[in-house]
């Protein structure tokens, strides 16, 4: 990964932080939402790899869709 793709991933990251403080979201409405704001499918996965590994988000399946939510909530 290029060094100048960080930001940009740390950008979605806090944009996902601030879209879970509303409550746990599908991992098909995030990419949408990230989509919409101009982040691509692979920033968006990785963001959400970037907050699991700060330990700030929950990540479950239930049937055949992934939901993410932040800790504690």
């Amino acid at each position: 990964m290029m060094n100048g793709q960080v930001p940009k991933i740390g950008e979605a990251a806090g944009f996902i932080y601030h879209e879970l403080e509303n409550g746990e979201c599908s991992l098909t409405q995030l990419k949408n939402n990230l989509l919409a704001n101009e982040f691509d499918n692979n920033i968006c996965l990785m963001s959400i790899g970037w907050l699991a590994r700060e330990n700030k988000v929950d990540i479950d399946k239930k049937g055949n869709k992934w939901f993410i939510k932040l800790k504690n909530r």
